[in-house]
């Protein structure tokens, strides 16, 4: 059975997707079809925050494009190439904004230095709201735009044309939800109903409820493997006889 990976494939210097390699794993033939596209915003002002690490407590990641964006500043202003910055992260198994709040608020004081929170320009507020209830200082700054990829629509047409109806579709962002559902629904037509819709999250998987998808299952945690796992299940309930 064949599943659409609505997301960019991993950097092609580190192997293969764990993705597609997880969903293998399965005897699940899965493509990538990258959705989103990027421009990087206020790099000096990012600089300039980072130039002063005295004045924050710490930096909240809650997408890869806000630490690329923190990579790209640090290549352009230090003139000189930096793979890796060096951070030691914590809270990385939280999931969504909710837990990671979770996370920040049962180690934080209220009123103490403020967190920095590089961000894109659709961030949701639910992460920024729970730390202000809770009195932890939190200074947001937009570094990136998220816009369609170029080829979205053609990428999408030619898998279909090809490939035919997937078994399952999978969503790794709300963006990828606002930019891709609508192709999808006209390509399958009339047999949309037989594809199975996973979400990456909970973030996700309410995105396509709010426009009227049924979502057949949900990754307990961001990982191939645990999607992988969600969608094994869910093709597989759907073949077994009630």
């Amino acid at each position: 059975m064949k599943v659409l990976l609505l997301k960019d494939p991993k950097d092609k210097d580190s192997g293969p997707d764990p993705y597609i390699k997880e969903l293998g794993s399965y005897s699940l033939e899965a493509t990538l079809i990258p959705v989103l596209s990027f421009e990087f915003t206020s790099l000096d002002s990012l600089f300039d925050k980072l130039s002063h690490p005295e004045c924050y407590g710490g930096l909240v990641f809650t997408s890869p494009r806000a630490l690329e964006a923190i990579k790209i500043c640090l290549k352009e202003k230090s003139k000189k190439e930096v793979e890796e910055i060096g951070l030691i992260p914590q809270g990385e198994k939280a999931g969504n904004a909710e837990k990671l709040a979770e996370y920040i608020c049962s180690r934080e004081k209220p009123n103490s230095s403020a967190l920095l929170f590089p961000c894109g320009a659709l961030k949701r507020e639910v992460l920024p709201t729970a730390l202000r209830e809770k009195g932890i200082p939190l200074e947001s700054l937009t570094v990136y735009q998220t816009t369609q990829h170029p080829d979205l629509q053609e990428s999408l047409s030619s898998y279909f044309s090809q490939q035919g109806i997937p078994a399952s579709v999978v969503f790794f962002s709300p963006s990828g939800v606002k930019f891709c559902l609508q192709h999808i629904q006209k390509l399958s037509g009339d047999l949309i109903n037989q594809v199975k819709f996973a979400a990456i999250g909970p973030t996700t998987a309410e995105a396509l409820q709010g426009a009227g998808i049924a979502v057949s299952c949900t990754a307990g945690s961001p990982t191939p493997q645990d999607l992988a796992a969600a969608i094994h299940r869910a093709l597989h309930n759907c073949s077994v006889p009630q």
